[in-house]
This record gives structure tokens, C-alpha cells and sequence, in this order.
């Protein structure tokens, strides 16, 4: 088991990073009604701490934080990285997904996490809660057709009424090369820090 991450009150983060990360700020969610957006934070010092950070028994925490230039170059290029402690949630869901698959899962770059200053963030995405994750792949199969992602997509609801997916298509609300798996607007607090 990995050491436990440093948490973060994001109240308490620089001025700059306060600006790019919103904690708790209000924001109007996918589902057109307001949500508060992440406070707590895991603290990562470095990309080889990311990777040696086991979330689950199959999915380290740089699976789920990996983005590209499109992210603001103070989240992007220096440290630490703050990252919304309920991806510890959505890593475990992932991994009773690989499980109900017999496959591992491979995660979109952008896929997991974002900040809400991501160029690719629409507002109220649940990619600023570190609750969703693009899989572009499981297994040998790419999930770049109606039937691959149709198959998984059911394979994923079928874990609990809080599990969510995009069906496939090419409309709004829908994917074409990725299945979009998502667990709502989950935050996590951890025991020893004061929400006041």
C-alpha cells in the first residue's frame, strides 16, 4: 500500500492557485443545478510520487491526473499538483469495473481528472471532481464504436444506480471514441479537517 497522500484545504492554497482551482465555489453542473466544487485536495509532489501512488490494486493516481498543454502551465509544469481527494472513489469504481470486465482499463489522457481552468473543461464537468474518467480502451477492444462502447457501458451501470455513462452516438450527451464513466458530484473531506 502506498504511503497516504498530504491533503490540501484548497482555502488555504495560493492566491494563483486558488484562482485556477475554485475551491468550493458554486458552479452550475451538467445536470443544470448548482454544485460546490472540490475544497480538499491530495498534495503530489512529483509525477514519480503520481506513479508510485497505488489507488487501487491496478490503477495509480497519475492514471487519473494525466493532462496535456491544454491545462493552465501553473497546474501543469510546476509542483505540487493538487487533485480532488474523491478520485480515490472513482479509482475503486474503476477497479470493480476492470474486475466485472476481466481486462484492464486504459484511461484517456484528459480522461480522469481536470482542473476547472483545462481549456477542454466544460463548465460543471464532473472531470473538475475527479469523479469521471474517459476509457478509451479494455483490453484488446478500443472503444471507438456504438457496439464496444454500448457493451461496456452496460457492464458499467450494472454496478450501481450511482454509476453513470454517455451512450453512444454523436449528439449531445453522447460519445463516439471513449466510454464516459462518471459518479455524480462526489467530494471527499477528510476526518481531520474542519469544512467551517
Amino acid at each position: 500500500m502506498s504511503p497516504p497522500l498530504e491533503i490540501a484545504d484548497g482555502l488555504q492554497l495560493s492566491d494563483a492557485h486558488r484562482a485556477l482551482l475554485r475551491p468550493g465555489e458554486l458552479v452550475t453542473g451538467t445536470d443544470g443545478h448548482a454544485h460546490r466544487l472540490p475544497r480538499f485536495f491530495y498534495v503530489v509532489e512529483s509525477w514519480q510520487q503520481a506513479r508510485d501512488t497505488r489507488l487501487t490494486a491496478h490503477f495509480t493516481l497519475s492514471e487519473l491526473m494525466s493532462v496535456d498543454c491544454r491545462e493552465a502551465p501553473l497546474l501543469l509544469r510546476e509542483f505540487p499538483h493538487y487533485v480532488p481527494c474523491a478520485v480515490s472513489i472513482l479509482a475503486r469504481y474503476l477497479e470493480e469495473f476492470r474486475e466485472r470486465a476481466g481486462a484492464p482499463v486504459m484511461v484517456a489522457v484528459n480522461g480522469g481528472y481536470r482542473s476547472p481552468a483545462h481549456r477542454f473543461s466544460a463548465p460543471g464537468s464532473l472531470h473538475l471532481w475527479a469523479t469521471a474518467a474517459d476509457l478509451y480502451r479494455v483490453g484488446d477492444t478500443l472503444l471507438d464504436d456504438a457496439k464496444s462502447i454500448d457493451r461496456y457501458a452496460r457492464l458499467a451501470a450494472a454496478i450501481g444506480q450511482e454509476v453513470r455513462v454517455k451512450p453512444s452516438g454523436h449528439g449531445p450527451g453522447e460519445t463516439d471514441d471513449h466510454l464516459h464513466f462518471d459518479l455524480g458530484y462526489v467530494t471527499l473531506a477528510s476526518r481531520s479537517l474542519d469544512e467551517t
